[in-house]
Formats: C-alpha cells, sequence, structure tokens
C-alpha cells in the first residue's frame, strides 16, 4: 500500500483528501504545520507529499527544502505564476491550484508514484565509491567486489536509496522485512555494525553513520 501524507492545515480539504485517498487504496497520514510535518517525516517516510503552503508556523515553502527523497506535490490556494515557479524550482514535482479536481489530482499523483517507483527500481545504486546492482546483487567498492548477506544487502540498498535520509530504526525493519523477516530490533544494530565493518576493510572509509537514538544514514562527505 503507498502511503501519502497529508499537509494541511484546513480541515475541511484535509478531511476530503483522506476520504478519498483511502477510497483509492492509499494510507494516509496527516499533519496540520509545517513542524508537525518535519516530525511526522523524522519517523516515517511516505511514498508521496501533498503540501500546502500557507500553513500555521513553519510555512510550506520553509518545508518543501527540507524533503529529501519523496516526490511533493503542492496544492495550494496561491496561483500566482512566480509562487509556482518558486515551488518547482525549490523541489516540488507538482503543483496543484486550489480549488481542484480530485479526478485529476489522483491522476497527477498516480503519476509521480509511478515516476518515484522507477527511478527507485533502477538496476544500479551508487554512493561514492560503492555500486550495488540489484539485478546481480554484486556490491562492489572501487574494484573490490564484497559478499554481504541477505539482510545486510537489503540494510544497504535500502541506505542507497534515501542517500540524504536518516532512516530510523523502526523503518528500516519495516521496509527490509519482506527481504529478512528475521531480522528483529535486538539484532539490527549487529547487522548494521557488520555492514559498516566489511566497507571499511576496503579502504578504511566509514560509509554508514549512526544518528543517536534515531537511526542510520549515509555518510556524506
Amino acid at each position: 500500500m503507498k502511503k501519502i501524507l497529508i499537509v494541511d492545515d484546513d480541515m475541511h480539504i484535509g478531511n476530503m483528501l483522506e476520504e478519498t485517498l483511502i477510497k483509492e487504496g492509499y494510507g494516509v497520514t496527516r499533519a496540520y504545520s509545517g513542524t508537525e510535518a518535519l516530525y511526522v517525516l523524522s519517523n516515517q517516510k511516505p511514498d508521496l507529499v501533498l503540501l500546502d503552503l500557507m500553513l500555521p508556523g513553519l510555512n510550506g515553502e520553509d518545508v518543501l527544502p527540507k524533503i529529501k527523497g519523496i516526490p511533493v506535490i503542492v496544492v495550494s490556494a496561491k496561483v500566482d505564476v512566480d509562487d509556482k515557479v518558486a515551488s518547482l524550482l525549490g523541489g516540488a514535482v507538482d503543483y496543484v491550484t486550489k480549488p481542484f479536481s480530485t479526478k485529476e489530482l489522483l491522476a497527477r499523483i498516480a503519476v509521480q508514484l509511478r515516476l518515484a517507483e522507477n527511478s527507485s527500481t533502477s538496476s544500479v545504486l551508487t554512493f561514492d565509491d560503492i555500486t550495488l546492482n540489484t539485478d546481480s546483487h554484486i556490491i562492489t567498492v572501487g574494484t573490490v567486489e564484497i559478499k554481504l548477506t541477505r539482510t545486510e544487502y537489503a540494510i544497504l540498498r535500502l541506505l542507497m536509496l534515501n542517500p540524504e535520509q536518516v532512516i530510523t530504526k523502526s523503518l528500516l525493519l519495516e521496509r527490509i522485512s519482506e527481504d529478512t523477516p528475521d531480522c528483529t530490533e535486538t539484532s539490527l544494530k549487529m547487522h548494521v555494525s557488520n555492514l559498516r565493518k566489511k566497507l571499511r576493510d576496503v579502504n578504511s572509509k566509514d560509509y554508514i553513520e549512526a544518528v543517536w537514538g534515531i537511526g542510520f544514514k549515509m555518510r556524506i562527505k
């Protein structure tokens, strides 16, 4: 089930969107301010965000550049071309003005989810000098091929798909559960530690960092 985060302080519009999306088979999470949206995103990763611009406190323009690795469709009453251009240049994948046709919005959502899925299923992922081939499951660091366990591979793949994002422990377990159902919260730390060591043994570089109390991310130099 694809999950969508609705960020809008208008209860009527938010309720209408939630009801419509649930009927279409999507999972829905709500946030009513920019600050709340960032808190939600620190604990989970939806497949798409519907973001209003005129929010209490931290507004949508401030929130948008902080959302990494997730397609964002701006849904706003601002109709000025400059607002649309600024949002699209700021990282939004689409811009829908209020009032809007739910049929059109659903179509735009479907398009962006399909594009995101296609991009995330690229057969070759790279980070720094790590290459991961999702077809052959071959991982190389520079020219050195390394052997990973099934769980280590699943962890590295998820982190490389979201290199700028801190992946929480709970999200990590949820996302890799289909590939590694035996991985538990207790064993996760050990699997990550073993993975970091295998990568580090090649050239003494540490590619993965632990964010204390939250989770893990790729170490960006």
